[in-house]
């Protein structure tokens, strides 16, 4: 089941606070980018987060889950109602995100 726009549309909402939310569409999904950096997706109406120690320490009683059949398990966000939350999860868990690579040149 793909994600529905309005609730990408509600996700970039409660971000709005922090400089860079971007996003790319990718088969029905979004991945989502801070800065630059991936920190998630929204996948079947469900936000996600890479399951790094930040986060983990961030949301202890959080529930793993599968984004799609055959991937990682990723941190379920249960608390998407509080900007707050939102925001504060994302910068605890920005410094431990890996570097995005580098394009490759054509």
């Amino acid at each position: 089941m793909a994600s529905s726009k309005e609730y990408l549309k509600f996700i970039l909402e409660q971000l709005a606070e922090l400089d860079e939310i971007t996003f790319r569409a990718m088969m029905g999904e979004y991945i989502i980018y801070y800065r630059g950096k991936i920190v998630g997706g929204i996948y079947d109406d469900r936000l996600l987060v890479k399951p790094i120690k930040s986060a983990i320490s961030y949301m202890p009683t959080a529930t793993y889950e599968l984004p799609y059949d055959g991937a990682k398990e990723m941190l379920l966000v249960e608390d998407v109602d509080s900007k707050e939350f939102l925001t504060g999860l994302f910068n605890a868990m920005y410094d431990e995100l890996p570097a995005p690579k580098p394009k490759k040149k054509k």
